[in-house]
């Protein structure tokens, strides 16, 4: 294993491990089940109807592959940066650095729309303001230690799960279910397919901020592996039972136009007064997507400017928190502007892009390894790969188009960098 995508225990710039199964699950669960499940069900009905379920199926799939491919990586490079340190030591120096990008700027975008979220519904008249506040806040939370971030999250997770419960059993025992609805809208062709498994995969993309929290969990080969799927298994049970109560309750039609599906489900299931539990409980799942968010971006952020692919201050970890501060306050700072200005469906799409690209790359380094080195089947990978680029593609064309200039300054960079450093050897 080359030394980088290591450090040793008593180098003083390592990061603390104090995280075990549990604290790995729910970190896992704070980043997946978040404002996704409030928002991405209307948009997903939208393009194919009751067939969502079948995309909801597909992305599952998918984040299946990507999920198992991540986590074996993980458990053989337990440092700090997911996908960045793994296509570095597997595929090498430029798809290592394309995939750290592809996540640092696709995320910071997905945290300012989760900071939206939060001000859209916590206070719908002052959405910006109350994003900033909420960016400030999280960000100080991180800055005092990951294990604080860990209960936080957990606390987030059960008042969500509750809510959605309480979605699930008052609609589906409502006179306003019918299972009829379920087939309303089911013949929509392959195309509204993907596109709505494309919009739901935004939704599960929360699994791998378990491993780029690598450096900070405690025999990472063991509890890696271990947390991964359990933590999408439980979201993918979840989304199900919340996608189908909301179809049966208001329909596809209804639920393609609604800006609040769930709170609307409430309603028609003639629960009144759920209807602002559901907003007050979207608002803390945004919190916990977003302080999720935070935390894995800072990380790799981390790790490239351990390597100089970003400014070389940003690699400085607190010695008395053990946090990667700079890291933390630079991204905070980032998202708290873009949270100030930017639209959050805009924001939506082109994270997207950058996070299945970034999972594309962490797929073709786990076909790279070997037996020994705990590969997984070969069809993971493979199909992974494949999911991820055609469900990239399948997304809005801005957001492709979007998407693909970033990736592509962002080879630039790293061209313009080698460039520069191999003048600098002459």
């Amino acid at each position: 294993m080359n030394s980088r995508a290591s450090t040793a225990a008593g180098d003083p710039d390592a990061l603390r491990r104090h995280l075990g199964l549990s604290d790995a699950v729910t970190i896992g669960l704070g980043a997946m089940i978040g404002a996704g499940i409030f928002a991405a069900l209307a948009p997903a009905a939208d393009a194919a109807g009751s067939a969502l379920l079948p995309g909801l199926a597909l992305a599952a799939a998918v984040a299946y592959c990507n999920a198992t491919s991540s986590a074996r990586l993980a458990a053989r490079y337990p440092a700090s940066g997911g996908t960045y340190v793994y296509g570095r030591e597997r595929l090498g120096e430029f798809w290592g650095h394309l995939a750290g990008w592809a996540f640092v700027v696709g995320k910071t975008a997905s945290c300012a729309a989760m900071a939206l979220t939060v001000g859209a519904y916590a206070w719908p008249d002052h959405a910006h303001a109350v994003a900033v506040a909420a960016v400030v806040a999280l960000t100080a939370v991180n800055y005092a230690g990951v294990q604080k971030s860990a209960l936080f999250t957990r606390a987030v997770v059960a008042v969500v799960l509750a809510v959605l419960a309480a979605v699930v059993v008052v609609g589906l025992t409502s006179g306003a279910a019918d299972a009829a609805r379920l087939d309303a809208g089911a013949d929509a062709g392959f195309g509204g397919v993907l596109q709505a498994a494309g919009l739901l995969f935004f939704a599960f993309a929360g699994y791998a901020r378990i491993a780029t929290l690598g450096e900070e969990v405690r025999d990472p080969a063991r509890t890696i592996p271990r947390a991964v799927p359990l933590a999408l298994g439980i979201t993918l049970c979840v989304y199900a039972a919340v996608a189908v109560t909301v179809l049966v309750v208001l329909g596809p039609a209804d639920l393609a136009g609604s800006t609040a599906p769930l709170a609307d489900t409430a309603r028609a299931a003639g629960a009144e007064w759920l209807a602002p539990v559901v907003r007050a409980g979207a608002a803390v799942a945004a919190l916990g997507s977003l302080l999720a968010l935070i935390l894995g971006v800072s990380r790799t952020t981390l790790a490239m400017a351990r390597d100089r692919h970003l400014p070389g201050a940003l690699a400085a970890v607190h010695p008395r928190f053990r946090v990667p501060h700079r890291a933390e306050l630079a991204v905070g700072a980032v998202v708290a502007v873009l949270a100030a200005t930017v639209d959050v469906r805009g924001a939506i799409g082109f994270s997207s892009f950058g996070v299945l690209a970034y999972y594309a790359v962490a797929n073709a380094a786990a076909w790279t390894l070997t037996p020994a080195e705990g590969r997984p089947p070969r069809v993971v990978p493979v199909v992974g790969l494949a999911g991820c680029l055609l469900l990239a593609f399948a997304l809005p064309p801005s957001s492709v188009v979007s998407g693909a200039a970033v990736l592509a300054a962002g080879a630039a960079a790293y061209g313009i960098r080698g460039a520069l450093a191999a003048r600098g050897r002459r």
